[in-house]
């Protein structure tokens, strides 16, 4: 059992009662009448309102707003056809009406003042004295995770650790180091509370001890305090018995989600109707989040070809985001496998052509290489190579037809028409960890540690025989390899956006790799636009100003 998934409609509904951040639909919806007094003083009500504080999480991870906001706009990707939120893929547009900026602002507020009611109220809650520190550290753990959110996306706007009861008025400008204080400090009791294991051990998806040491070692990467990211990070890979998986493959497979390299993941219900894809009680703005969508962002156009109907192994396609160049050549395929078990380029016909195909035949090839034309003249499936996916510097040609992420895909799902999907989002896995580790030891000059970090990741990667070929030595290190070593290890883990403002070189990379970002991209970027909503609906619009440059 996955305990996010039993969240009872009418405690969120106290939960969602007169929230953060204007929103003005919530303000006052509270359709069971029942009170934050009368709910969260029971043992039963407040584990509900932790889980609705998980919940949150589901806004972000494993859906396409999140994708935009964590993914694109970087080195890596460029907009498909379908992409819905081109301002964050591209800058051209990026302001302060952008409706997935106003859509994950929102909810990153309300699961903050989620935390912060818990938080205050954990001392009322009914619970024994070890249930109530467990559960003041995950509140905390998720507190300090939403504000990670928003600092890193939006900078020193509004904060606070106050439960909203009420329609807010005024918002404040706390500075960025006011955050990390805080995040900080709430990591540094969720750490102390936490056991190392869920308490109920059916409860997977929980937030643990070694889960909230991998987010305190990634908040001390991102303040540049290194030393203290390479013992945290280290103890993680060392003390609790992750390990990695012995194939890449294996991760992306539906019936190997919960495995040893998983540090922590948002999950997702196999019973699709409890992964709330429609209710008023808990959405009354009349949004819902529903399952993991991962398995339709990234799949391209494949049903208008020849031999190809829509089908459930081969997904729903809505073709909204597309690899770079810059990152499908990052991959030598002829020694690392994680370029096959990370992008789909074959399609198998499912209908036959007479004369032509039959079923099980390849129907379709896209890649990233150049095929001669006397070569595909000979070939009875369609090809769509590099030059006819991409123009001469690199920007999107065909966003239609292209080399697909494939580790989201759901051949489980009951029906091709599905969104939804039980996948679970993994947030911090075993090899991130090692990962940060070595940029952390790279960083101090440790650099004998860093290659050993990264070599252990690399080798997993290895095809058979290819081991030592995969291993790099200390001259093949720099920032930049240990960045490019995450986008082939982590593409597409809603991580690259805050990698490469991490490490000072989103501008940089973006400019260089990525020739339709990099043609809009300013130093402005690395934060995003206030919502037009929000400064509309405070008071104190002198004080609370949009960030600058936008509109």
């Amino acid at each position: 059992m996955k305990f996010s998934k039993y969240i009872y409609s009418t405690l969120a509904a106290v939960a969602l009662a007169g929230l953060t951040s204007c929103e003005k639909q919530l303000e006052e919806y509270n359709p069971s009448g029942l009170t934050p007094e009368s709910v969260y003083t029971t043992p039963a009500g407040f584990d509900n309102l932790v889980n609705a504080a998980y919940s949150y999480t589901r806004w972000w991870y494993g859906k396409e707003d999140g994708y935009s906001m964590s993914e694109m706009g970087t080195d890596l990707w460029l907009r498909g056809a379908g992409d819905v939120n081109p301002d964050l893929t591209d800058y051209t547009t990026l302001q302060s009406n952008s409706r997935a900026v106003e859509s994950l602002w929102s909810k990153l507020y309300i699961g903050i003042n989620v935390c912060n009611a818990g938080i205050s109220r954990v001392g009322q809650s009914g619970m024994s004295d070890a249930t109530k520190k467990i559960r003041e550290g995950e509140l905390r753990f998720l507190r300090a995770f939403y504000y990670w959110h928003i600092v890193e996306s939006w900078g020193g706007v509004h904060f606070t650790t106050a439960e909203t009861l009420g329609a807010v008025k005024t918002a404040n400008r706390t500075p960025v180091d006011e955050f990390y204080k805080q995040i900080f400090e709430d990591l540094a009791i969720a750490v102390a509370n936490l056991p190392t294991t869920p308490q109920v051990a059916t409860e997977y998806g929980r937030v643990t001890k070694p889960a909230a040491e991998a987010f305190l070692a990634k908040m001390h990467l991102t303040r540049g305090n290194n030393k203290e990211a390479a013992e945290l990070a280290q103890k993680v890979i060392s003390s609790y018995g992750f390990s990695l998986q012995q194939n890449y493959a294996d991760l992306w497979s539906m019936s190997n989600l919960e495995n040893k390299e998983i540090v922590w993941a948002v999950n997702y219900s196999r019973d699709l109707t409890l992964n709330d894809r429609v209710d008023a009680n808990l959405y009354p703005d009349g949004h819902s989040r529903g399952g993991n969508n991962g398995h339709l962002v990234w799949m391209m156009k494949y049903d208008d070809q020849p031999g190809m109907t829509r089908d459930i192994v081969n997904g729903r396609p809505f073709n909204r985001f597309m690899p770079t160049k810059f990152l499908l050549n990052l991959f030598d395929e002829t020694k690392d496998s994680r370029y096959a078990a990370s992008f789909r380029t074959v399609w198998r016909a499912n209908t036959a052509v007479a004369g032509k195909l039959a079923v099980g035949d390849t129907a379709i090839l896209a890649t990233k290489k150049a095929i001669p034309a006397a070569v595909r003249a000979s070939k009875k499936y369609v090809i769509y190579d590099v030059n006819d996916i991409y123009g001469p510097n690199g920007a999107g040609k065909n966003r239609l037809q292209y080399v697909c992420l494939r580790k989201f895909d759901d051949p489980t799902r009951p029906t091709p028409q599905e969104e939804q999907s039980a996948r679970d989002a993994y947030v911090i896995r075993l090899a991130d960890v090692y990962l940060m580790a070595a940029e952390a030891n790279f960083k101090l000059g440790n650099t004998g540690d860093a290659v050993k970090q990264i070599n252990t990741v690399r080798e997993r990667a290895a095809l058979p025989g290819k081991v030592a070929d995969m291993r790099i030595s200390a001259a093949d290190l720099s920032l930049d390899f240990i960045l490019d070593e995450r986008a082939r290890e982590l593409a597409g883990e809603q991580l690259r956006w805050f990698d490469l403002k991490r490490t000072n070189k989103l501008v940089e990379r973006v400019k260089k790799n990525n020739p339709e970002a990099g043609a809009s991209i300013q130093d402005y970027h690395t934060v995003r636009p206030i919502p037009q909503r929000q400064l509309d609906a405070v008071t104190n619009k002198g004080e609370f100003l949009q960030n600058p440059n936008y509109r």
